[in-house]
């Protein structure tokens, strides 16, 4: 299983940088392959002229020669050892793997720093101090576009077979020679859903107070009692200080409500975790003071609503209310 992943790897995306901006409200995509640059390239090229940023292309990267080659020893070293059921041999391909990951992982990062940093001095953009280099994974704003990296298809599917050559390895001291490959089927079974499950199913990131900006104001996020976070079906996570914030990037169309998965808003009542928008009730009250007047804050519970009421009297909005 393990070695039909990582043959399927060839053929399929193993990373994305997908970039969103008020003038792409599509969003733009930058696919890694295993062997060449895919999606907007183009378009994504012609931007980074204006700041400086080297063009990409897939000839200038030895990694498009050297990777299927690697993905392809691996597959077959896997094939091989759930042949043979030696334990040493499953030991040093856990290392040898686990190595790969993390060589991989650097290279990547010093190929962003690199572009985003050795930049054109004549360049038409020039903003003292600011470098352009995506983030290894997660989401940054670089100027007026978010950049988010995550691992793609390709990526969750070497991730799948590094947990399984994990597993394989835990099970061989348990149990040796062959019965691991015996012992090891429902396991397999179970982890690659679970892989599976996490993957589709996006959900909220938890807000870092003082360190994440509002998508729409840019303001830093301080006080969790009024933060939302905006879930895309892609996975992408868009956080505000305010729901004014949140409601002025809908209405304003910097992201097309079909793209739109999920919508929380912080529970005001308790810790402040982040609640799907349909399971809350809503309390709008001008005594809230919230960052940028928004005013709007999420319950799960009726009875604490009409509590939170006499300390801020105001209106209780259902969901409709509030998107409207």
């Amino acid at each position: 299983m393990c070695a039909l992943a990582l043959v399927s790897t060839l053929f399929v995306p193993i990373w994305r940088i997908d970039l969103d901006a008020p003038q792409y409200p599509e969003g733009l995509s930058l696919l890694i392959f295993s062997n060449k640059l895919g999606g907007n390239v183009d378009i994504v090229n012609g931007l980074n002229h204006y700041i400086g940023m080297k063009t990409l292309h897939t000839n200038d990267f030895i990694e498009f020669t050297v990777l299927p080659y690697l993905l392809g020893f691996f597959a077959l070293a896997f094939l091989a050892i759930s042949i043979i059921a030696n334990r040493k041999l499953l030991n040093i391909l856990l290392v040898l793997f686990v190595s790969f990951g993390v060589l991989a992982m650097f290279d990547f990062w010093r190929w962003e720093y690199n572009y985003g940093h050795n930049l054109n001095p004549d360049a038409a953009i020039i903003v003292p101090g600011m470098s352009y280099q995506p983030p290894l994974i997660g989401f940054k704003q670089l100027l007026n576009f978010g950049a988010y990296s995550v691992p793609a298809v390709g990526g969750w599917l070497i991730v799948l077979a590094g947990l399984l050559l994990v597993l394989c390895v835990v099970l061989s001291y348990q149990k040796k020679s062959k019965a691991v490959v015996k012992n090891v089927t429902p396991a397999m079974g179970f982890v690659t859903a679970l892989i599976l499950l996490n993957s589709c199913n996006p959900g909220p990131e938890p807000i870092k107070l003082g360190i994440d900006n509002c998508t729409y104001c840019k303001m830093t996020v301080t006080d969790s009692r009024f933060a939302s976070e905006i879930v895309t079906k892609k996975g992408k996570v868009f956080k505000f200080d305010d729901a004014h914030c949140l409601l002025s990037y809908l209405h304003n169309g910097q992201i097309q409500k079909k793209e739109v998965r999920d919508i929380y808003f912080a529970d005001f009542s308790d810790s402040h975790s982040l609640v799907n928008s349909s399971k809350a009730i809503f309390l709008q009250s001008e005594a809230l003071r919230s960052p940028m007047n928004g005013n709007i804050v999420a319950f799960t519970n009726e009875e604490i609503v009409k509590q939170a009421m006499k300390d801020f009297p105001g209106k209780i909005l259902q969901l409709g209310d509030v998107i409207k």
